[in-house]
């Protein structure tokens, strides 16, 4: 058998947030009863205003309620007289206080849950239920989805023996976490019984921003300097470099001479003057 997991509950905490925003230890039962009971007077006061969504939000004794709508002048009202009956019916369920914001859909052909209405409507008032779903596939893709899924089951077209019928156009990426994937489900009162109809719409994907890691600054205590007057500029010359003389070798130390001693010979002097000389 297959296992079949919501495709808005697969993505909680990953690219879609939760539609009840609140924590309660001990009242967590009564909160969710009193969620339910929200829910169900809105779309039942709000038949035909194309009540796609609705956020709840719980502070200490006073509750915020977000309706998403395609058609939010039928929420409002004139002059905002069906928004305050609607915040004294609530009050009516609760001993709380309500604040209502009405925040309107941009796009109605890309919302799943509208567009299952829509079939869900034609189908209870007997079109057939094929023309249904390929008009529905074509406004979607012009509306610029990148994907879409439509199943109806049950008694279609009168037959005795149920039976599901689907069509899709695009691709609808179940198990991609960051497949932007809208889910909605409706069922269409018929006399012969209820036929269901399921949408899924891919609108694109939604990628995470990057994380960017911020680095602590370091601040190292910086001396006082008193400023010094700039120096000017040396000047360049363009002259041409003179070449590099070569490098004188060392020279050798000068070799040392011997000393010449002249010796002069004692002559006999008495053979040049002829004089005897004297004994003393």
């Amino acid at each position: 058998m297959g296992h079949k997991v919501h495709p808005i509950g697969f993505r909680i905490g990953i690219i879609r947030g939760w539609q009840a925003k609140w924590y309660a230890d001990k009242h967590f039962a009564e909160n969710l009863k009193e969620d339910l009971k929200i829910r169900q007077a809105i779309q039942s006061m709000y038949p035909e205003a194309g009540v796609s969504l609705v956020e709840i939000e719980r502070q200490s004794n006073e509750v915020t309620i977000v309706i998403h709508t395609s058609r939010p002048g039928v929420v409002i009202g004139r002059s905002g007289q069906r928004v305050d009956e609607m915040r004294r019916h609530l009050e009516n369920l609760s001993d709380k206080k309500f604040r209502l914001t009405i925040q309107e859909i941009q796009q109605p052909e890309l919302d799943a849950y509208l567009l299952a209405k829509s079939i869900a409507e034609q189908i209870g008032r007997r079109i057939a239920y094929r023309r249904v779903m390929k008009q529905a596939l074509f406004r979607t893709i012009q509306a610029g989805a990148k994907g879409v899924r439509i199943s109806c089951a049950g008694r279609l077209g009168g037959s005795e023996i149920a039976r599901r019928q689907t069509m899709h156009q695009g691709r609808v990426p179940l198990h991609t976490l960051r497949a932007d994937i809208d889910y909605g489900f409706t069922e269409a009162r018929t006399a012969l019984g209820r036929i269901g109809v399921k949408a899924w719409i891919y609108r694109g994907d939604i990628h995470p921003e990057p994380k960017v890691v911020e680095k602590a600054e370091v601040t190292e205590p910086t001396a006082k300097t008193e400023a010094m007057p700039a120096e000017p500029a040396a000047e360049v010359s363009t002259e041409p470099a003179p070449p590099a003389e070569a490098e004188e070798k060392p020279s050798k130390p000068p070799r040392k001479r011997p000393k010449i001693t002249a010796k002069t010979e004692e002559k006999d002097v008495t053979a040049e003057t002829g004089e005897i000389p004297q004994n003393s």
